[in-house]
């Protein structure tokens, strides 16, 4: 579904953010979590990256969000971050 504005025609999708649940019954948007693995990627050892299966289970302590590794991948590819062992530097 599009909609059609004087700045041009965009998808519906465009003016809203999806979000995810939290443990505690609240809502955390996407870019929220986005931020939050771009943040866990930059202050990582290079020479021990961190998994998505790792990322997924520390968003889910520190912001009590319900998130699958899969979702950590699309939103870790979305940011253009290299998969972990991409990232691993050897010396």
């Amino acid at each position: 579904k599009f909609v059609s504005t004087p700045f041009g025609v965009f998808e519906l999708k465009f003016f809203f953010n999806s979000s995810l649940s939290m443990d505690s019954g609240g809502v955390v948007g996407s870019e929220s979590v986005k931020a939050a693995i771009k943040k866990m990627v930059a202050e990582e050892d290079p020479k021990k990256p961190l998994s998505d299966d790792v990322i997924a289970n520390a968003l889910k302590e520190q912001l009590e969000v319900n998130i699958a590794r899969r979702t950590v991948a699309k939103y870790r590819a979305a940011l253009k971050i290299p998969s972990s062992s991409k990232r691993k530097k050897f010396f």
